[in-house]
């Protein structure tokens, strides 16, 4: 019997075990040089040198991210409806409110027009997600932004390495939130890290994640506990020195299915964009739903759907919006195993089923 293609997979070898045993040994367990380390290295490697923030999740680097920016009560900041829920949240949780813009039916991120239409004089900022690892349109929303006097912010969770004409996501709003989940381009077991336009945010950052100090006992602001850990940050950096070898992995696999899929809309990748395929998406006009059970019933291979319910319809926002390309995305994408665990024989399988079980739907 053939195995189970997986819709995701974290890749966890022998030098994540040694990186994680080398901490253990070491005795120092909590926030210290490892995580020191990292933040370095990351910010050399994927944000052109600008300060980073490692946070205990992507969630908390959003969260804390905009509360280092002033982001709170009787503001409005634009995200898309069309992510994972975090999103919002993050914005909620400050206790602004998140407003839902609509999105490019072909990227599925944040529409600069849709985004326009939502602004109010409540409105502080606008925080776009480079979804599925392809990014936004930040120059568009820059110069929405720049006509409203707005602030950017970036959810960057899922766009580990992504550019637009070679610059890198993460280096173009006021800060940048990376998400290091296990599903993630890279992983770090959990985490988040955030890119800061400058020092005066990281220095927030530092003090809103541990308790509101920089030095122990001297607590300058009221602060959250929401410290990554060595153990965490030796396994991150570890992933991150792997982590161009996949994105090339996931670039490859992606080009051989937009080479060979039949009766399905392969993703879209705009001019000048880097993608780095954090999910490879494909809309399917009719029955996602039964090609999804049918590859994972007659052909054993996973596929996913993010998401199929857009965040204004969750039940703690509830809003009713006419966000008409968000309400067809999220009737309408699936996406298919593109982690670098798929080589040349799953490519081909996933191939070979999507075309045959696409072709019986049509």
């Amino acid at each position: 019997m053939r195995s189970f293609i997986p819709a995701a997979k974290p890749l966890i070898g022998d030098d994540e075990r040694v990186a994680v045993e080398r901490v253990l040994t070491g005795g120092r367990i909590a926030q210290g040089p490892e995580v020191a380390a990292f933040e370095t290295e990351f910010a050399q490697e994927l944000t052109d040198g600008r300060t980073c923030v490692a946070t205990s999740s992507g969630t908390a680097g959003a969260h804390l991210g905009l509360l280092a920016c002033g982001i709170g009560p009787g503001m409005e900041v634009i995200v898309p409806s069309f992510t994972f829920a975090a999103t919002a949240n993050a914005v909620a949780l400050t206790g602004a409110t998140p407003v839902f813009a609509d999105i490019d039916p072909q990227t599925y991120c944040l529409d600069p027009a849709s985004v326009e239409e939502r602004i109010t004089g409540r409105t502080a900022a606008v925080m776009p997600v480079h979804l599925y690892g392809h990014p936004a349109d930040m120059m568009g929303l820059a110069a929405v932004a720049d006509r409203h006097g707005l602030r950017v912010f970036e959810d960057a969770a899922q766009a580990h390495g992504a550019a637009i004409d070679g610059r890198l996501v993460g280096t173009f709003g006021d800060f940048a939130m990376f998400s290091l989940y296990p599903t993630k381009n890279m992983t770090a077991g959990e985490g988040g890290m955030d890119a800061c336009a400058t020092e005066d945010i990281a220095r927030q950052l530092r003090l809103l994640r541990n308790q509101g100090m920089e030095r122990r006992y001297e607590n300058e602001v009221v602060g959250f506990n929401a410290r990554m850990t060595d153990i965490h940050a030796a396994i991150g950096r570890v992933q991150l020195t792997k982590l161009s070898d996949w994105t090339k992995q996931r670039q490859e696999t992606a080009a051989h299915f937009d080479a060979e899929l039949e009766n399905v809309t392969v993703p879209h990748v705009a001019d000048g964009v880097s993608h780095v395929y954090h999910q490879y998406t494909i809309t399917v006009a009719d029955d996602r739903d039964g090609l999804a059970a049918a590859l994972a019933d007659e052909h054993q291979i996973g596929t996913g759907v993010y998401y199929p319910i857009p965040s204004h319809r969750l039940p703690p926002f509830d809003q009713d919006l006419d966000l008409p390309s968000t309400e067809a995305a999220a009737r309408t994408v699936i996406s298919l195993p593109v982690h670098p665990a798929v080589g040349i024989e799953e490519r081909e399988r996933i191939v070979t089923a999507v075309n045959a079980v696409a072709k019986a739907g049509s």
